[in-house]
């Protein structure tokens, strides 16, 4: 997965809006989009860059992309519109970009850190996915 720098400058206008009156919604959201959207995505496409055996597919990397972004939008869009369902389209999109970097392992060179990382990196996710779509059920007005 690739991370496109205008990624974290998207939380920006969440920031600037929300700083007058902030609220829940647009501090998280802008929270969101900087871990999970740009830090996130850059930790996992750097770790499949150095760790992969192989260079994966274009098709792979466009998948694992559209899949990670299109349920990152989901889930903002779903929870600033309060859709429950929505965000748990993009919470299943999600799984399924993280299921795709299953394949990532070391190389000829041992980066035994790095890996274990990359895939501590996905478990934290992988565990925060159905975390999210359960307080997206339970919190007030959701």
């Amino acid at each position: 997965m690739i991370e496109v720098p205008a990624r974290r400058s998207a939380a920006l206008p969440f920031a600037a809006v929300s700083a007058p009156a902030p609220s829940e919604h647009a501090s998280w959201a802008a929270a969101y989009l900087v871990l999970v959207v740009g830090a996130a995505q850059a930790a996992l496409g750097v770790g499949q860059a150095l760790l992969a055996l192989r260079v994966p597919s274009r098709r792979n990397v466009a998948v694992q992309f559209t899949a990670w972004n299109l349920g990152n939008a989901a889930v903002l869009t779903g929870t600033l519109a309060g859709i429950t369902t929505l965000v748990d389209t993009g919470g299943a999109l999600l799984v399924v970009a993280l299921l795709l970097l299953r394949g990532v392992r070391t190389g000829r060179e041992p980066r035994t850190w790095l890996l274990w990382a990359f895939r501590l990196l996905a478990a934290v996710l992988l565990i925060s996915i159905p975390i999210g779509l359960v307080l997206a059920r339970t919190r007030p007005g959701g």
